[in-house]
C-alpha cells in the first residue's frame, strides 16, 4: 500500500512560510498568556519555566540535526546514484566496440537516445505523474530494444570477452536506473517532519510565555531565532525533494557523457563514405 504524503505535494516555500507565521502567532499567544499569569507566578516558577524553555530548545536542536542528517544522506545517495548510472552507461558505450560490426551502429544510437531520455527524466518534477509515466515507458522500451539487440549479437558471437562483456555492462545500466528510481522515492518520514514542526511551534510558544512572565518583550532575538530555524527547516525540506525546489541533484555527469558521445558520433559520421 502506498504511503499517503501530506506535505510533499505542497511547495517548500509555502510550508516554511506557514510554519513561521504559526510560530509568530503562537509566540504572541504565549506572551499574553504569560502576562495573564504573571501576577500569580513567583520567582521559582519563572526559573523553572526558563529551564523548560532551554530543554525544549535543546530538543529542537537535536531534531534539527537528526532530520538534516537524514535529508543530506538521501541527497548524497541520489547524487552518487546518478554518477554510478552515468559511469555504467559510459562503460556500455565503450563496450559497443566489442559487438559484431553490424550491431555497433544501432547499439550506439539506442544508447545515445537513452542518455537523452535519462537527462530529460532527471529534470522532470517528480509530482508530474503523467510526464514521468510517459518517460518511464519510453525508457523501458529502449531497455528492451537494447536487450534484444544484445541477445541477437550474442547469438552471432557468444564469446564472453566480446558480446558477453557488453551484455554484462548493459545489465548494470538497467540495475543502476532501477536503483536511482528507488532512491527518488525515499524521503524523510513525514512523521519526523511533523514532530519537528510541533516542537518548533511549541518552542516559540514557550519563548513567548517566558517573555510574558517577565513582562518584557524580546522581539528581535525571538524573530531572529525563529527565522534562522525556519531557514534550516526549508533547507531540510528542499534537500529531501528531488527534481523540485531550489536544491537539485547535479546532472553534470550525464551532460558531460552526452557531450562526449555526441562528439564521438559526429566523428564517426564524418568518416562514413558519402
Amino acid at each position: 500500500m502506498n504511503q499517503i504524503e501530506i506535505l510533499y505535494p505542497h511547495s517548500s516555500i509555502a510550508i516554511v512560510s506557514a510554519l513561521f507565521l504559526v510560530m509568530v502567532l503562537v509566540n504572541e499567544l504565549g506572551f499574553w498568556l504569560g502576562r495573564f499569569v504573571q501576577e500569580h507566578t513567583n520567582s521559582e516558577l519563572k526559573a523553572l519555566t526558563g529551564s523548560i524553555q532551554a530543554s525544549m530548545l535543546g530538543l529542537l536542536a537535536l531534531l534539527l540535526g537528526f532530520t538534516f542528517s537524514m535529508a543530506m544522506q538521501r541527497y548524497d545517495s541520489r547524487s552518487m546514484a546518478l554518477i554510478e548510472e552515468a559511469n555504467a552507461i559510459d562503460s556500455t558505450m565503450l563496450r559497443v566496440q566489442l559487438l559484431p560490426e553490424q550491431w555497433r551502429g544501432p547499439a550506439r544510437e539506442l544508447l545515445h537516445e537513452y542518455i537523452d531520455l535519462r537527462i530529460a527524466a532527471g529534470k522532470t518534477d517528480i509530482t508530474q505523474t503523467a510526464e514521468r509515466t510517459l518517460e518511464n515507458r519510453k525508457i523501458s522500451e529502449l531497455q528492451h530494444a537494447l536487450w534484444s539487440l544484445a541477445v541477437q549479437a550474442t547469438a552471432e558471437d557468444p564469446r564472453a570477452v566480446t558480446t558477453g562483456a557488453f551484455t554484462t555492462s548493459l545489465n548494470n545500466v538497467i540495475d543502476t536506473q532501477g536503483k536511482r528510481n528507488a532512491l527518488l522515492r525515499m524521503h524523510v518520514p513525514e512523521s519526523v517532519l511533523l514532530l519537528l514542526f510541533v516542537v518548533f511551534v511549541a518552542s516559540g510558544g514557550m519563548m513567548g510565555y517566558s517573555s510574558g512572565l517577565t513582562g518584557k518583550r524580546i522581539v528581535m532575538p525571538i524573530v531572529l531565532v525563529s527565522l534562522l530555524i525556519t531557514l534550516i527547516v526549508f533547507l531540510i525540506i528542499d534537500l529531501d525533494r528531488p527534481r523540485r525546489g531550489l536544491i537539485q541533484v547535479n546532472q553534470d555527469a550525464m551532460l558531460d557523457l552526452r557531450a562526449s558521445e555526441e562528439s564521438i558520433l559526429g566523428s564517426e559520421r564524418k568518416q562514413l563514405p558519402e
